[in-house]
């Protein structure tokens, strides 16, 4: 079996799979902002991010080309070991996609988790 992602918070682990969206909107731009991600063997890769527009720190990264309305970005970022996801309560929840099904963070796992991480899932003996 290949590498997946996990969210893990208060003890709980939720299997994501290889690939998936993660995506939010911003608290004052109120811009939607998607990343898709994959897990590999050396971590998790940011493969594409789309940003609604830009403002408030919401800026397109560098090399960003306006598609469809959206910012598309591919960067050369080297994997990474973990994702520290935090949860103000103040604003929506982060939303995971998978296949393109879309999921508040908070129907997989506690709403008042925080912070959540998004890691490597740990290999489990088969």
């Amino acid at each position: 079996m290949g590498a997946l992602a996990c969210l893990i918070a208060g003890g709980q682990m939720v299997r994501l799979g290889a690939a998936f969206t993660l995506a939010w909107t911003h608290s004052v731009q109120k811009s939607d902002w998607q990343e898709d991600w994959r897990a590999t063997p050396d971590g998790l890769v940011v493969v594409e991010m789309r940003v609604e527009g830009s403002g408030a720190g919401m800026e397109p990264p560098e090399g960003a080309v306006l598609e469809g309305g959206r910012y598309v970005a591919r960067p050369q970022a080297a994997p990474l070991k973990e994702v520290m996801l935090r949860r103000s309560g103040a604003t929506a929840d982060w939303r995971i996609c998978i296949d393109g099904r879309c999921r508040a963070m908070g129907d997989m796992i506690p709403a008042d988790a925080d912070p959540v991480t998004l890691a490597l899932c740990p290999d489990v003996p088969g």
